[in-house]
Parts: C-alpha cells; sequence; structure tokens
C-alpha cells in the first residue's frame, strides 16, 4: 500500500505540479519523514523565491501546457509579449503560471523574464504625477495596455509606458500582490 501512495502522490506532482500533491487529501500523502522534509508551499521547491509571485513572458508566444514537458497537450497559447504572469508553482525547469483571468498552465522557465509589468484592467486609467488621487494626471491609459513596473507603494505603483511614467492606484492594473512593495 504504501508503494502505491507514493505512486499515486507521484503522479500527482507531474500531471498538477507541485500544488497537484498538496490538493490530495492528507490521508492520500505519506507521513513526513526525516530522509524528506515537508515542502514549504510559500516558496519555489526549485527557486526557493516566493509562491506566488509575479513575472512576465519575455516571447512573443508561449505554450501554456496541461503538464511540466514537452509531452503534455498545449491547453493555451500566451501571445503578447511583456504580458505579465502569476508563478504559482514549480516543477524542474517548469513553471505553472495564469494570466489576469486565471488561465494559465505548465509554461517552460526560458520563456519567463523577473521584469515586472502590469496589466492595465480599468476601462481608462489615469496616471498621476505623484503617488495620489490629488496630483496632476500625466498619462492615460485603456484597457490592456501593458506597463513596466518601477516602484510600487502601499496603494499605488509608478508605471513606464512608451517612455512616459506616472502613478497609478493599484486597483486599476493587475500584476502585483495587494500587499507588495517594490523599490
Amino acid at each position: 500500500m504504501k508503494g502505491l501512495i507514493r505512486a499515486t502522490v507521484a503522479a500527482a506532482m507531474i500531471a498538477g505540479g507541485m500544488a497537484g500533491a498538496q490538493e490530495m487529501g492528507a490521508e492520500d500523502a505519506p507521513p513526513p519523514s526525516a530522509d524528506r522534509p515537508v515542502a514549504d508551499p510559500s516558496v519555489g521547491a526549485v527557486t526557493n523565491l516566493p509562491l506566488p509571485r509575479f513575472v512576465t513572458l519575455k516571447t512573443s508566444e508561449g505554450n501554456a501546457r496541461r503538464g511540466p514537458g514537452l509531452t503534455h497537450r498545449i491547453d493555451w497559447v500566451f501571445t503578447r509579449d511583456g504580458m505579465p504572469l502569476k508563478i504559482t508553482a514549480e516543477y524542474g525547469h517548469w513553471r505553472r503560471v495564469e494570466d489576469f483571468e486565471g488561465a494559465g498552465g505548465w509554461v517552460h522557465y526560458a520563456l519567463l523574464s523577473g521584469t515586472r509589468s502590469a496589466l492595465i484592467t480599468a476601462p481608462l486609467a489615469l496616471l498621476h504625477a505623484d503617488a495620489s488621487a490629488d496630483s496632476a494626471v500625466v498619462l492615460k491609459a485603456e484597457k490592456d495596455v501593458i506597463g513596466t513596473l518601477q516602484e510600487c507603494q502601499k496603494d499605488w505603483c509608478r508605471l513606464r509606458i512608451d517612455g512616459n511614467e506616472g502613478w497609478i492606484a493599484k486597483a486599476d492594473f493587475w500584476g502585483v500582490g495587494p500587499d507588495e512593495i517594490l523599490n
């Protein structure tokens, strides 16, 4: 029975990534042991970087697969260079990502960049001279425009779009955590 449980956990990890094993019931998983430490779900098993975290698609096309490997079916194709994506799991050279709508899959790490970007989600976002709604509007950006994140405070981020910079409320875009601060 113990071998069957380990095979089930390994199959879940391959099919659904590291989180696949966590989604199984506690009674299905083998008990922790000294030779196999318990994985911390808040950091990537491969990189030890925080999970979830945001990255950017660095190519104009990226296949999102059902599982971590070239043999898995392509479920989704990301087609915007610079698009922000959220990494939710790691397995070898593969990262499970999702976009602002929650669509995604497993993408090879070579297609991703640590550069941070943001996708405008408001119908018309106002970028201000300072991190305040009372400051002058320096730029207006329509929904689905992508910009490069420069820094973030509690409720505001400085964004660069086509060489222009301004401060935007976090509620108007996707690409940072609600409490995330960037310097």
